[in-house]
């Protein structure tokens, strides 16, 4: 099992924006020292808490100040800009990373984005869908491309104004062959959209504030896409989201986790608790659809998404954590606000350099068994 690292970032609302990005940076070098697999980036335009605007601009900081982490947009939202920007941008991504980028993929759900764009009365989901069928096609096909797909809105050519001996009509191609790897973040228990992932072999990566016992279903849905074009469905490509916090003793872990009011991680889930019921999105934290709102609590989520304590304990969360989803082979760490530096980065340091090893160890002694 790899270990990747996944940041939205959720900040308290007064903190300085500049030393907020230099904050999420430091993060993910430090994720890139530690051996961390891939660092996904998340991108709002609108929220004072969530405050990178361009998850590529963001990753574009980082490159030459990383060694072997793959850079993803945690993610591009494809229903706020046209295709074609997209795929180039991309592409020119993918060549400063030297083949380090994944493209993360969804169609942006914050609403006041959708506003802001002139896009809140549109099917975004519609146009997000549309939008990956064009920017494939652009990675896929040579100019003047003549892309013209039914029922599309996005048509993309060259062909009326090229000069194609001067260079010019010529849309930028990934480094990676045919295109980078193509992740989508996914929130709702027996979501459909892991079908068609499966069928066009994008990878699921299971969100972080989905209660666990939902889990099982995006692989269950994934293997069913698989299915449906004759492929196998490979565990290796499934990345699972959680909330984690390791410490050196139980108490420190037990605070900055879970009781502090003044910790990151009851800010996390307190600011992402309001926000799912603004957006009528609660049923992902709910035990059974029907749930009364009002049964879904902080303490509650609390309880059932945060794990933490020290390091054996967290490792037996995460291997009680395989056993009730199924393999699957990257646990995702989710970033906070470093409301402690020092406390930040050490879980970090003890998640890859003592709990993964353990992990790693029992999975490998079951499997030999």
């Amino acid at each position: 099992m790899k270990i990747g690292y996944f940041t939205m970032p959720v900040h308290p609302i007064e903190r300085d924006w500049s030393e907020t990005l230099r904050e999420d940076r430091e993060a993910v070098i430090l994720a890139d020292r530690l051996g961390f697999n891939d660092a996904f980036i998340g991108e709002h335009l609108s929220d004072r808490c969530e405050t990178i605007t361009n998850s590529m601009m963001f990753l574009a900081s980082l490159v030459s100040d990383t060694k072997t982490i793959k850079l993803a947009t945690g993610t591009s939202n494809l229903s706020q800009t046209h295709p074609t920007l997209i795929a180039a941008q991309a592409a020119m991504l993918d060549h400063l990373a030297g083949g380090r980028f994944i493209l993360g993929i969804s169609p942006g759900a914050l609403t006041t984005d959708a506003e802001a764009l002139g896009i809140l009365d549109e099917d975004r989901n519609k146009i997000f869908a549309e939008a990956i069928d064009v920017i494939l096609e652009i990675w896929q096909r040579e100019a003047p491309y003549d892309i013209d797909l039914p029922g599309n809105r996005f048509k993309v050519s060259t062909r009326r104004s090229q000069a194609l001996e001067l260079g010019v009509g010529y849309l930028p191609k990934p480094l990676q062959k045919p295109y980078p790897e193509i992740v989508g973040t996914v929130l709702s228990p027996y979501s459909p959209g892991v079908i068609a992932m499966g069928r066009r072999d994008f990878h699921p990566l299971s969100a972080n504030f989905l209660l666990s016992k939902w889990i099982k279903t995006h692989w269950d849905n994934y293997v069913e896409g698989k299915t449906q074009v004759g492929a196998k469905a490979n565990p290796a490509d499934w990345r699972v989201a959680r909330t984690l916090f390791v410490a050196d003793d139980e108490a420190t872990a037990a605070a900055y986790a879970r009781t502090d009011p003044r910790g990151p991680y009851l800010h996390y889930y307190g600011q992402i608790l309001k926000k799912l019921k603004r957006s009528k999105r609660l049923f992902v934290m709910k035990e059974e659809r029907d749930q009364p709102d009002e049964a879904v609590t902080l303490d509650s989520i609390m309880d059932k998404l945060v794990l933490y304590g020290t390091v054996n304990k967290v490792v037996d969360q995460i291997l009680a954590l395989r056993e009730e989803a199924g393999d699957f082979g990257e646990i995702v760490y989710a970033g906070m606000d470093w409301v402690s530096p020092d406390l930040a980065k050490r879980s970090m340091q003890l998640m890859a350099e003592e709990v993964m090893p353990r992990v790693n160890a029992a999975i490998g002694s079951a499997a030999a068994a």
